[in-house]
C-alpha cells in the first residue's frame, strides 16, 4: 500500500506519464520490497536489535522530506516540482527504500519461522510493482484536473505514511 500511495503521488506530478514511467516505478517499488524481505530474512535474529530501532526512523524522515518538498513546491510561485520525474535517479532510489522498510521487519519474521522467503519475497515484489502500475496511472489521471492540490495531497500523503509507520513502530515495536 506505501508502493500504491507513493506511486499515486508520482503520477501527480509527472506532467506525461509514459510507460517508460510505469515501468521504472513499478519496477523499482516491486524489486526493493522483494529485495528488503530477502535482506531480512538472511539478517535474521542477529541485526533485528539494531535495524528495527532505526528503519521506522529513515522512513519517516525520508517520506517526510519528500512530502515536505512537494507541498511546499505546490505552493510556490515556481515548481521545481514541474517536470520533475520521480520514476528516475535518487529520488526513485529514496522513495524505494522508504516504502520497503518494512519489508526488513517481514524478512526478519520469516527468518524466525524458518519460513523459506523465495516464493514470498516473489509475490511481495509482484503485489508492489502491480499497486504501483495502479497508483501511478491513477495518479496521472487526478493530476491534470487537481494540480496544485493533489501535489499538496500527495505531499501530505506521503508524510503521513511517514507518521503511519514511526507511529505503528513505536507502539508495538519488532
Amino acid at each position: 500500500m506505501d508502493s500504491f500511495a507513493v506511486s499515486i503521488a508520482a503520477g501527480l506530478i509527472i506532467k506525461k506519464v509514459t510507460a517508460r514511467h510505469i515501468f521504472r516505478a513499478a519496477f523499482h517499488f516491486g524489486l526493493f520490497q522483494a529485495i528488503m524481505v530477502i535482506a531480512g530474512w538472511l539478517a535474521g535474529s542477529q541485526l533485528a536489535g539494531y535495524l528495527s530501532e532505526v528503519d521506522h526512523w529513515i522512513a519517516f524522515a525520508l517520506l517526510t522530506f519528500i512530502g515536505a518538498k512537494m507541498i511546499r513546491e505546490a505552493l510556490g510561485e515556481t515548481s521545481s516540482l514541474a517536470g520533475a520525474d520521480p520514476t528516475r535517479g535518487w529520488m526513485l532510489v529514496s522513495l524505494s527504500v522508504a516504502t520497503s522498510i518494512d519489508a526488513l521487519a517481514v524478512g526478519l519474521s520469516f527468518a524466525m519461522l524458518r519460513v523459506l522467503i523465495w516464493i514470498p519475497s516473489l509475490i511481495i515484489g509482484v503485489v508492489a510493482a502491480l499497486m504501483s502500475v495502479i497508483g501511478i496511472i491513477f495518479g496521472s489521471r487526478l493530476g491534470p484536473r487537481w494540480k496544485k492540490r493533489a501535489e499538496v495531497a500527495g505531499g501530505l500523503l506521503l508524510i503521513a505514511i511517514g507518521i503511519q509507520i514511526l507511529v505503528s513502530h513505536l507502539r508495538d515495536p519488532v
